[in-house]
């Protein structure tokens, strides 16, 4: 096996730096063309993303509240600058690649770049998982508790705060597969020694959707329990990881 950088030239500092400055112009440019099309339809985005409460009263008696004079400009404009940031993710980690991809081996490219296209996908699945089955159900709960006599009227901004906590624990937390891999693939653990720890690992997930989520167990459950199934899938992985690098090995 070839140890050597597929590189085709040693670059000096200077056009390293050069060449980070554009990645990072391109990267910054493309989070500002994402951002037009979500910013000119600011509202509608909102009103889609608050779809989740509103769907708890068809008669049209969800409403939310802005104690803030400029919650009502700020949140949607807040929440257009993040789903544009979303949405050129791809092309940022893409950037990222690009840079970084002259300076590695050959077989680390295999390993790496599907990896890269993994953890993205599956951090939009984890955004999708908690925006369209998680959201509605913890709404559906805390409605369903709420005392007799008191309106659920919650703040634009504060909901909006919410609703991206979800998605973004959801999201990172969809990413247990790929970082299990990587501890594997680094050499820092093993398959076996995941598996021995499970008992351990399936405590430390209950408490990190204790301290994501809001304080009740439905919602704690629901970020507790894929974590779980998440981890597993990534111990699946690494063992495959570790049998197809015993073959490289022995031929290197």
């Amino acid at each position: 096996m070839s140890v050597e950088p597929v590189a085709d030239k040693e670059m000096s500092l200077i056009e390293h730096l050069s060449e980070l400055r554009d990645r990072l112009l391109r990267c910054i440019t493309s989070i500002f063309v994402a951002f037009l099309p979500f910013g000119y339809f600011a509202n509608e985005v909102f009103t889609f993303v608050s779809e989740p409460f509103r769907r708890l009263f068809p008669d049209g008696e969800a409403m939310m509240i802005a104690t803030d004079p400029t919650s009502p400009v700020f949140t949607p404009f807040k929440l257009a600058f993040v789903a544009g940031t979303l949405c050129a993710m791809p092309y940022i980690l893409y950037q990222a690649w690009s840079f970084i991809a002259p300076g590695m081996y050959r077989h680390e490219k295999r390993f790496a770049l599907p990896l890269l296209v993994s953890s993205v996908t599956l951090f939009y699945v984890g955004v999708a998982f908690a925006y369209y089955l998680v959201c509605p159900v913890i709404f559906a709960f805390i409605a369903s508790t709420t005392p007799e006599g008191v309106k659920m009227m919650p703040d634009i901004m504060r909901y909006l705060d919410f609703v991206l906590a979800m998605v973004f624990a959801f999201g990172f937390a969809f990413e247990i597969p790929v970082a299990t891999v990587l501890l594997v693939w680094a050499g820092i653990t093993t398959p076996q020694s995941l598996v021995e720890k499970r008992p351990y690992i399936i405590v430390g997930c209950f408490v990190v959707g204790m301290v994501l989520t809001p304080p009740d167990v439905l919602s704690q459950t629901l970020l507790a329990v894929p974590m779980w199934m998440l981890f597993e899938a990534g111990v699946i992985a690494s063992r495959l990881v570790v049998e197809k690098r015993k073959p490289a090995e022995a031929a290197a």
